[in-house]
């Protein structure tokens, strides 16, 4: 435990510039984008020249770029992501009513890629080249070169509009209805997680193909031991070190991909709030959603960094 404290206190050293970085880049991308909030302020109106000069100077708008950088970063650490320009109200306020449903979505997502890659890798790699192999490789082939908003359409379609399984759209709170929480996130969940579980199918059933091929395993299959304690005990735990890896960059994915996922299925969440701020033009509230998004895909890498030291214990001794 010591060794992993260690490495994990050199880990969130690591992250302040890189957290830095990130606050900068947006900085610059949203003052460089071509969205102007006074324009979006006075939308609908017929704004006079000297009322946009106010704005830009009562908002700070026309300081100098440092300045409206150290002003930027100041805010944020008091938990001030700015105003929305179009609602008056605080960024943060639009950011954590929506961030909850975005984190179901993900995090609901994330599960059934685990659970599907698990058991389709594990299961394909131990009847190798056999039948069922050669049916999970197709699976996963077709999985990967699937578009999530394609297989979307297709879920809405068929097991929606067709079938009636499921609602086309539209968002239920668990605290309302279990059932229809559930059902209102079932389609969503799998249109974003079934290409980063075929990606992963293929990463875990190459791992445990190369663990089964090693000779701690065939001596402790022939000393007696049933090859389901071998295969629970010791094979996935050395196998599962490269799929957590990928896992941690698939992440990123999942919330990128719920921005997509959330518009077609009219769900309140991050991505549907930053494509509104965006066609209407609200700065603020964008780059608050990035910078949320990028500092939650860091976050879940750390842990995944802490979860890749439990499963490799080199990693610790290394330290």
């Amino acid at each position: 435990m010591v060794a992993i404290a260690r490495i994990l206190a050199r880990r969130l050293v690591l992250l302040v510039p890189l957290l830095l970085g990130i606050v900068l880049f947006v900085f610059l991308v949203m003052r460089f984008a071509d969205i102007d909030p006074a324009s979006a302020y006075f939308q609908g109106a017929n704004p006079t020249p000297r009322q946009l000069h106010d704005f830009r100077e009562r908002n700070g708008l026309l300081d100098p770029m440092p300045l409206r950088y150290l002003h930027f970063v100041g805010s944020l650490l008091q938990g001030d992501m700015g105003i929305s320009v179009l609602t008056r109200q605080p960024v943060v306020e639009q950011v954590t009513t929506a961030l909850p449903l975005t984190l179901q979505l993900t995090f609901l997502g994330l599960g059934i890629a685990v659970v599907v890659s698990l058991t389709l890798g594990i299961s394909a790699a131990i009847h190798r080249d056999r039948t069922w192999d050669q049916i999970v490789r197709v699976i996963s082939l077709t999985g990967v070169a699937a578009p999530g908003f394609w297989l979307a359409l297709l879920m809405i379609q068929y097991l929606a509009v067709d079938q009636g399984w499921f609602p086309t759209g539209g968002y239920v709170n668990p605290a309302d209805s279990l059932t229809g929480w559930l059902r209102s996130m079932t389609l969503p969940a799998l249109a974003l997680s079934l290409p980063v579980a075929a990606q992963l199918t293929r990463i875990v059933r190459t791992a445990v193909v190369e663990e089964l091929d090693k000779d701690y395993v065939r001596t402790a299959v022939g000393s007696g031991l049933p090859p389901v304690v071998v295969v629970g005990r010791n094979v996935l735990r050395n196998a599962l070190i490269n799929p957590l890896t990928v896992l941690g960059l698939r992440v990123g994915y999942l919330l990128g991909g719920a921005v997509v996922v959330e518009t077609i299925f009219s769900l309140p969440g991050m991505g549907k709030l930053m494509i509104d701020a965006v066609k209407n033009g609200d700065p603020a509230v964008v780059q608050g959603v990035v910078l949320t998004t990028a500092v939650g895909f860091v976050v879940v890498n750390l842990v995944i960094d802490v979860l890749y030291l439990l499963v490799n214990p080199r990693l610790r001794g290394a330290a």
